[in-house]
């Protein structure tokens, strides 16, 4: 009998030294803290006090797919049903700024109105196997949120779009009724040509083995196509950056100077525009606010 107390007793005092050596719980998130967060797993969501964006009205030749995106956003802040939402298509014309431009839009009205924020929860590419673990803690919660990640594809040998496609609609759960997906890509299949073309060589059946990797694109109501600007587009965006923050210059002098730079980049777009407003407004001595 003492020496089964004695072993009874070793055991508590073994599992008590691991119980101690094992990580604190992670609090509960605090989702009044702000109105933006970043998912940290497994279970944090840090506050972002002020989010890096543009004015929606300073995103330019973007027109259509800044109502339909703001549209499907709107329904889904009031509580009607709303698509996830793939932004897909050339750099650097705005399809991340939109997101968070469209959501500081709806929140600035629904502040007006009283009504509850919309929150716009990150989730890094690396982090998206960690997606029910999210799914979980906001599922709970009586806000509605967006989750927004920003730069999605996925390489040859990744097997994570499984559980995106899970969270997305496949799963027994299903996507929870006050969360809505938001996602931007320069694929619009979200997996590299080459790899969706290899499979269609080399299998037995092609149409069958590529479904599946399509099939995740699929999971988006809603596509939304981002092409190369024009340069006629180009210079409306520069315009528009260098009234909104007074950039004083005259216009041929500002249309000869945003031209040059576009060439020395070899590139006309929203990100292109931004990056010589900003080097203006240095040379200008201008301070700058986005």
């Amino acid at each position: 009998m003492q020496l089964g107390e004695a072993l009874f007793r070793e055991i508590r005092r073994l599992a008590e030294a691991v119980e101690r050596l094992a990580p604190p719980a992670s609090p509960a998130p605090d989702i009044a803290a702000a109105d933006a967060f970043v998912w940290q797993p497994p279970g944090t969501l840090a506050p972002v006090p002020r989010v890096n964006r543009v004015e929606i009205g300073l995103l330019r030749g973007i027109d259509r797919l800044r109502d339909t995106l703001a549209e499907n956003t709107e329904r889904f802040a009031g509580g009607l049903p709303a698509n996830n939402a793939l932004l897909w298509g050339a750099r650097g014309m705005g399809k991340s700024s939109l997101v968070k431009a469209v959501h500081a839009q709806i929140n600035a009205a629904r502040a007006s109105a009283g009504a509850l924020p919309l929150k716009l929860v990150e989730i890094h590419r690396e982090d998206i196997e960690s997606l029910p673990g999210l799914m979980a803690i906001l599922r709970a919660d009586a806000h509605r949120f967006i989750v927004f990640c920003d730069d999605l594809s996925f390489d040859a040998d990744d097997t994570s779009y499984k559980s995106l496609k899970a969270v997305l609609e496949g799963g027994i759960e299903g996507r929870p009724t006050n969360v809505v997906f938001y996602a931007t890509s320069n694929r619009r299949h979200l997996l590299p040509r080459d790899m969706m073309d290899n499979e269609r060589a080399t299998a037995i059946n092609p149409g069958e083995a590529i479904e599946e990797k399509v099939s995740l694109s699929d999971r988006f109501g809603l596509w939304l196509g981002f092409h190369k600007c024009s340069q006629d587009e180009y210079l409306d965006m520069v315009y528009g950056y260098a009234e909104r923050f007074g950039l004083d210059l005259l216009r041929e002098k500002l249309r000869a100077d945003a031209l040059e730079w576009s060439t020395t980049r070899g590139a006309r777009s929203g990100r292109t525009a931004w990056q010589y407003v900003t080097d203006l407004a240095g040379r200008l001595g201008v301070p700058i606010d986005a």
